[in-house]
């Protein structure tokens, strides 16, 4: 089998190598098929046993001191895109009163067929999509037409396979406005585009369903269902020649110039958008992660191989139209490290220039999220998501300001970054690589953030600021840190402060000549992840934590080795490859997957887990997506009852005219697509509400 790039055909490498019903497909457009070439990280460090309201989701932004002390609360349920809610330190109400009981009550749905072409939600619940890949969002837009895209159409529609979502209240609108922010992530011209169009038109299209987009919502209360707006004023596309501000100390370094940009410090569009985050100040993060996928590099020197840039043709072969995508180009040899880079927008800005932030370092960002700490200064977590790879946290210099929203802007622009080691507590003969629960009955131990750069300066031999910026995983590698199983979604709890790190999965782990078990990732060849806890030690800005496993993935009913905090495995859904995490307003933990347990052949879907008291590590799964597809940017509104969710590449194994999915039109057969519906897959942001009393 092989994959259309437009003009040419390659070859599947993962085509009957991926777990569960992941998609060789998948693995050549997204990621470059990561899993089937050399790892990345060779290096021979040490490795170790180791404020928003009440119906806010993930973005909490929220910091704890010992005593859990809380400087500001802001999030995913925005009230003022200016100020927190409530300002100065103190618990928040939900930290409060602890955990209690959600509005959003459902029944456990079973694991669904990877087959079938449906959402499945539970009983008393239905679905419909808030905006669908190709839906207009100017006036001047056509209405889709699957057989006629144009670049300039698609320039003005909603782009393909959103994957983080965000909606944001806008303020005094009584809940019945908002703003949705995705981005999107990679395209299927395969099943995106007939074959007779030409290949330059391929590329061009491709190339306009990436980037970013913002569109306003609208409902008529509560208890509604959201639509968006077409032709609102803050609707705006973010495309590939979209220019984004490069702050901090890499802005204007020659390590970023390019014969297009001599000053270094205005870089035009974002790639290989993944997860991302909500600021307290109300802007948007979005992680660059598989970004070297867009160019052909000479892939010669240690920087190219340790961030996976080769000089093979891409997938898409942007670069037979634009000479900065092959970096062999005199004047664009720097344009790759342009890119990696964690990029923050102003949703309530349509004519604001969009930021790209060298101080959090530069590697395949799954994502950021933002936290205050005690202190005051702004802490953002993220996760290199490649196969042994690092967790890091930044910590800003300046400290946020209760309304200030202009200052609260820069405080991602300087500060100090870190990178974790872990280290067990169990004896390393116990831990054996099944992933069997060592003696003392849990998977724990201690943790240190190793500095990088602190107070403006390199704390890595041999390296200044701008190369550990621009080299961070090179960086890292001379600091020895853990080398972890994929670190995707990185987000902390509202309630307790605690961070949960989603490692995905690592099926090259224990393998010949590559790192065994630790006890932080405490299984070889890991097809289904697992999930980290981690409790800083003192407030966020510390460089000590403790940390846990939460669970350890599978399906206990085919016979893997699973764990999910004593709680009895016969009575949790079965849950693989964790990737988007997000909370509810009453602190329970939701995770969306990335490729379901290989034993049993089920679609991906959404789950929530109970964190606390006896049902902790109790797993529920609530919806399931439609074939080939994969859950993204969850964001849980269980007090109105209201969950919403991104479902990226539906049918990505078809062809445009063998197509396996309709998703979300589902246009009967003989029957005409009505204006704007089409006999396809469309990528969507999907929401789920009750229809029973």
């Amino acid at each position: 089998m092989s994959v259309s790039s437009g003009r040419k055909f390659s070859l599947l490498p993962m085509l009957g190598h991926t777990k569960g019903k992941r998609s060789a497909v998948t693995c050549a457009l997204k990621c470059d098929n990561a899993c089937s070439g050399d790892v990345c990280n060779t290096s021979s460090n040490s490795y170790f046993r180791d404020i928003a309201s009440a119906t806010m989701s993930r973005r909490a932004a929220l910091g704890f001191g010992a005593a859990g002390a809380l400087a500001v609360a802001f999030g995913g349920a925005l009230a003022s895109p200016e100020a927190a809610v409530a300002g100065g330190p103190g618990l928040s109400p939900a930290a409060k009163n602890g955990y209690g009981a959600s509005k959003l009550k459902f029944t456990a749905i079973a694991p669904v067929d990877a087959a079938v072409d449906a959402v499945t939600v539970p009983e008393g619940f239905t679905w419909q999509p808030v905006i669908r890949w190709g839906d207009p969002i100017f006036n001047d837009a056509p209405d889709f037409d699957l057989g006629n895209q144009t670049a300039a159409a698609q320039a003005r529609q909603f782009g393909y396979n959103n994957d983080y979502t965000d909606i944001l209240e806008i303020p005094g609108s009584k809940g019945r406005r908002a703003v949705l922010f995705a981005n999107h992530e990679y395209t299927n011209e395969t099943i995106m585009f007939p074959a007779s169009m030409p290949a330059a038109d391929v590329r061009k299209v491709g190339a306009a369903a990436h980037g970013l987009t913002v569109v306003e919502l609208e409902r008529q209360n509560k208890n509604t269902p959201w639509n968006y707006v077409k032709g609102a004023a803050l609707n705006r596309r973010y495309l590939n020649n979209t220019a984004y501000e490069l702050t901090g100390p890499v802005a204007g370094s020659p390590l970023v110039r390019t014969s297009a940009d001599p000053a270094g410090r205005t870089i035009l569009g974002t790639l290989g958008n993944c997860a991302g985050g909500t600021t307290p100040w109300g802007t948007i993060l979005s992680g660059e992660e598989n970004f070297n996928g867009y160019f052909v590099a000479p892939g010669l020197s240690a920087e190219d191989k340790r961030y996976g840039l080769t000089n093979k043709p891409t997938a898409r072969q942007w670069e037979l139209d634009d000479p900065r995508f092959d970096t062999r180009t005199p004047g664009y040899e720097n344009e790759a490290n342009r890119f990696g880079w964690i990029v923050e927008v102003d949703p309530f800005d349509p004519t604001s220039t969009p930021k790209k932030h060298s101080s959090l370092g530069r590697f395949k960002h799954e994502g950021a999220n933002v936290i205050v700490a005690e202190s005051g200064h702004v802490v953002a977590y993220s996760g290199d998501d490649e196969r042994f790879d690092y967790l890091y946290k930044f910590v800003s210099a300046a400290k946020y300001v209760e309304g200030d929203r202009k200052h609260n802007m820069t405080l991602l622009s300087a500060g100090d970054l870190y990178v974790a080691r872990f280290t067990g507590s169990s004896p390393a003969l116990e831990i054996t690589g099944t992933g069997t629960v060592p003696s003392d009955g849990g998977f724990d131990g201690t943790g240190e953030w190793l500095p990088l750069v602190v107070g403006g300066v390199s704390k890595v031999p041999g390296m200044s600021v701008e190369e550990v910026l621009v080299y961070t995983r090179v960086a890292a590698d001379k600091v020895g840190p853990t080398k972890m199983d994929r670190c995707e979604d990185v987000e902390p709890s509202l309630h307790t402060g605690k961070v949960y790190v989603a490692c995905t999965n690592n099926s090259d782990r224990g393998k010949i000549g590559k790192e065994g078990a630790t006890e932080v990732n405490p299984r070889n060849a890991n097809r289904d992840g697992h999930i980290v806890e981690i409790t800083e030690t003192g407030d966020q800005t510390s460089t000590k934590f403790t940390w846990n496993l939460l669970m350890v993935c599978g399906d206990p009913a085919s016979g893997d080795v699973t764990y999910f905090s004593g709680f009895p495995v016969d009575q949790v859904s079965p849950i693989s490859c964790p990737d988007n995490l997000a909370f509810d307003s009453v602190g329970n933990l939701w995770i969306s997957t990335d490729g379901a347990p290989s034993g049993i052949g089920k679609a991906d879907g959404l789950f929530k887990v109970t964190l606390d008291g006896a049902e902790r590590g109790r797993v529920e799964q609530f919806l399931a997506v439609p074939r080939d597809g994969e859950t993204c940017g969850p964001i849980i509104r269980d007090e109105e009852r209201t969950v919403f969710v991104s479902v990226q590449h539906p049918g990505e194994d078809g062809t445009f005219d063998a197509q396996l999915s309709f998703f979300p039109d589902y246009v009967p057969a003989g029957t005409t697509p009505a204006p704007g519906q089409a006999r396809a897959p469309r990528p969507s942001v999907v929401q789920v509400f009750r229809t029973d009393a």
